[in-house]
Formats: structure tokens, sequence, C-alpha cells
């Protein structure tokens, strides 16, 4: 039930950590029989799908952060990381989503925990308010460079708002999980239907790329006097999370979105295929990205712009996408629930 991520601290491969988030949970419970006992015993008693299931999640982040709290003390709270996410029909309401944060915060009460927030317009005032509460935040389904920087200036405003009530900056870690694979599909799509020798170019470039140029943005956020000032507090840098790292497109390396996106400070999560692909044949000490790559791949993204695909509408298009599916994953679990 946990994703693999794999941390890249110094630039290099070091060994995997984990997260935890709904979509395993899914499959964990309705895809084996480990969770009968405890899910016959809670329909006996009346529980509604969604109580059960919350239950069933609960007990299992309990175990998850205790069994991940060493990792966490270890190395003073930069990793050993559970997180869980608020439900994704929650999306669109920035109210409701601090409710749930708060309670999941609340009953887990683990120094490890990261409750897991969408960065749709409503998402991003949430996770504003949601770390000036002290809450420790992972923020999902980022797919575009704009929306990332509102969601750095959130959690950098969210760290001042507490800081300034009297709260330990040093304890609020967050990571900001940025999507790769999609984009390539996306985008690969619509340079098919223009179908010319400038988008050959283009074909399985444009996701790296999108993902180089938010770690240039990174870079300049977290170098900035704005942040210097709370770290100087204690304040920790919000992570870049590559999320989204298995290759969708048979034609492209099945390592293209991990070996391509080696920096300092990144976690990279990969499903397990992708781990055994990296073990298997990839490169054990391989370069991070360097300032020309990121130069590289924002003129990546002018060209996509340049050759008539639409960058706004391909992110749009992928977030509101995104939403739809984690929603339809949360119903389906809802009514396997229900029907068990």
């Amino acid at each position: 039930m946990t994703k693999a991520n794999l941390r890249t601290e110094s630039g290099k491969m070091p060994s995997p950590a984990s997260h935890q988030t709904r979509p395993f949970f899914a499959t964990a419970i309705t895809g084996s029989a480990d969770y009968n006992d405890t899910l016959s015993q809670l329909k006996s008693a009346g529980a509604p799908a969604e109580e059960i299931v919350k239950s069933l999640m609960a007990s299992d982040l309990n175990r998850a952060c205790d069994e991940l709290l060493e990792v966490y003390n270890r190395t003073d709270g930069t990793d050993g990381f559970v997180s869980v996410e608020v439900s994704p029909s929650l999306a669109n309401d920035t109210d409701a989503t601090v409710a749930e944060a708060r309670d999941w915060s609340k009953q887990i009460d683990k120094p490890n925990l990261l409750v897991k927030v969408p960065a749709t317009p409503e998402g991003v005032p949430a996770i504003e308010r949601l770390i000036a509460e002290g809450i420790s935040i992972n923020i999902t389904l980022i797919f575009s460079l704009e929306r990332y920087r509102e969601v750095m200036n959130a959690y950098l405003t969210g760290l001042e708002t507490y800081r300034a009530a009297g709260g330990d900056v040093s304890r609020v870690a967050s990571v900001a999980s940025f999507f790769v694979s999609r984009f390539d599909s996306e985008v690969d799509r619509r340079l098919d239907e223009i179908d010319s020798e400038d988008t050959d170019s283009l074909k399985g470039v444009t996701a790296v790329a999108n993902a180089r140029a938010a770690y240039g943005d990174y870079l300049d956020v977290f170098a900035s006097d704005r942040f210097v000032g709370l770290e100087a507090a204690g304040a920790r840098r919000q992570k870049p999370l590559w999320a989204s790292t298995s290759t969708k497109n048979p034609a492209y390396s099945d390592l293209l979105y991990v070996e391509g996106l080696v920096a300092p400070g990144t976690v990279n999560t990969m499903p397990i295929d992708t781990i055994e692909a990296y073990q298997d044949h990839g490169d054990p000490d391989p370069d991070p990205f360097s300032a020309s790559d990121i130069a590289v791949a924002r003129q990546d993204l002018a060209r996509l712009q340049a050759v008539g695909v639409d960058y706004g509408d391909v992110v749009l298009t992928l977030e509101q996408e995104g939403v739809q599916k984690f929603i339809a994953s949360w119903n389906e679990l809802l009514q396997r629930v229900a029907d068990a």
C-alpha cells in the first residue's frame, strides 16, 4: 500500500522511502482479502461506506507513521513521511478541504504525516490556511508553472502567518507534487494532430522540460530574501516531488522520467515496475540536470507554444482530468465497500 519514492538530496540516487496515497488504498482494500474481517465487522455495525474506508485508512496510516518514525527522527524530519489525501470530491471547495485536512491531522497526530491537497484554484488558499496552522501538506496534481508558483507562494505566506502567531516553522514540512508523464501524453497527442517537421523534435521532450523549468522556479523562490528570512527561523524548503513518473509511451525509455529528473532536494515517486526497471538497467550514478538544461527546457516550452500547442489549455485539461480520475477512484472504492 505504499509507493516508493526516490530522494535526491545530493543529486544522486539513494534508497527509496514511502508515501501513502488514496489510489493505493483503493487497490489494497478492494484487491485483497487483508481487510475482510475488519470490513465485515464495520459493515455489521451499520457503518456507512465512507466511514468504513476512513477507519481502515486511519489504522494503516497510524501503523505506517509509526513504522517510518525512526527514519523521520534519524533524518531530522527530512524523510520518513506518510501522506493521506483529502477526499477528491472536495477539490473545488476550500473550506471543506481545510476541515477534512484538519480532521486527518488531529486523528493521526503524528509528526511525519502529510495531508495531501490538490493544487486546484480552490486548493491553493486551503494550502495557505493549513500551513498557517502548522499542518504539513503534500500538494498534488500540479501541472502548470503558474500554479506551481502559486503553490510556493501559498507555502511561504502560510509559514509567515504561522511564524507571526508564534508557531515553530521548523516543524512544518511540505512537498509539491509536479505530475510529469501525463504532460507528454497530452502534448504528444496534440503534436500528432499538427504533424509537421517542427513537432517531431518536441515529442517525448516537453514533460521533462516542464518539470525542469519548474525546478528552475523552485531554485529562484527558495533562494529569495523572503525565504532566507524564514529559513533563518528554521523553515524547510518545500521539496519538488516528481509524480506520475512511469513511462506511458513504449517508444520512450522506461526511465525517461527518472534519470532525466535527478536534482538536489527532490523526491521521485515511482511505481514498482519503474523501480524494478531502474534496478535492472538504470544508471547507478546519474548526473543531475544543470542550469543550462533548465534554460533549454524553457526554450522547449516556448517552441511548444510556437508550433501551435496551447500550454494553458494543456495544463487546464490535465488538471481537470486529474481531479475527475481521483474522484472516480474514490467513488469506485466507496461503491465496492458498500457492495461487499
